[in-house]
């Protein structure tokens, strides 16, 4: 499986709205698809762990889970193991969002435990600093997002843009060959057109786009920043 999910990413998380419960997670991820197909645009959709294999199953750009737990398959009652996401047909999962916070010791196995997998890594962090600590256990990306601003109207790249290209200086004198996505706030082309200009190689986002009456238009507004 390939490490990459493309030189400039939109990653779609669909956190756990009632707008992708059930059938309408894969509706959404088709939606990507449909944009993705049209444009050229490299776009991730990120559904609600129930609805992997049905996602995954049902479109053929990449989809990544919301959490791993770093736990072996056996008793593990109620966990996200690595190898349940690889069986579902993932590329691979987001590790430490905000909305499910990892202390670093479980970041680390994680990683480890996916790229035993050949599972993908999205590593959120909430700060310059966090993002260098990651960035020693070499996920293929790290998303920042400062915390403050995920959910709302302001993106990070107008309410903070140092924080982006901090982040990107930061990260890559540990490893050049991490990537760095910028969230929190992306809602438009303008915000990854911002972002990219930073030195950042893609966005992750959810509620633009998941909550939109008109998804496909988000979708080609968001992937012409890129």
């Amino acid at each position: 499986m390939s490490s990459d999910l493309g030189s400039k990413v939109v990653i779609v998380n669909f956190k756990a709205y009632a707008e992708v419960d059930g059938p309408k997670a894969s509706a959404l991820a088709k939606a990507c698809q449909d944009v993705a197909a049209e444009t050229g645009a490299s776009i991730v959709a990120c559904p609600p762990i129930v609805e992997l294999s049905a996602v995954a199953a049902s479109v053929k750009i990449p989809v990544l889970s919301q959490n791993i737990d770093p736990k072996k398959p056996g008793s593990a009652t109620g966990w996200v193991t690595p190898s349940m996401v690889k069986a579902c047909g993932c590329a691979g999962t987001l590790i430490n969002h905000a909305e499910h916070k990892m202390p670093i010791e479980s970041i680390a196995e994680a990683i480890r435990m996916a790229h035993e997998l050949g599972l993908v890594t999205v590593v959120c962090a909430e700060s310059v600093e966090k993002a260098k600590e990651i960035a020693a256990y070499a996920p293929e990306y790290i998303a920042v997002e400062p915390p403050e601003l995920i959910g709302g109207d302001i993106s990070v790249t107008t309410a903070d843009p140092a924080i982006v290209r901090n982040t990107v200086d930061a990260v890559k004198s540990v490893d050049s060959s991490i990537r760095v996505l910028c969230g929190a706030g992306v809602k438009n082309g303008r915000d990854v057109t911002a972002a990219i200009s930073l030195g950042a190689e893609g966005v992750l986002l959810a509620s633009g786009v998941v909550k939109a009456t008109d998804p496909h238009a988000v979708l080609r507004d968001l992937v012409s920043g890129l």
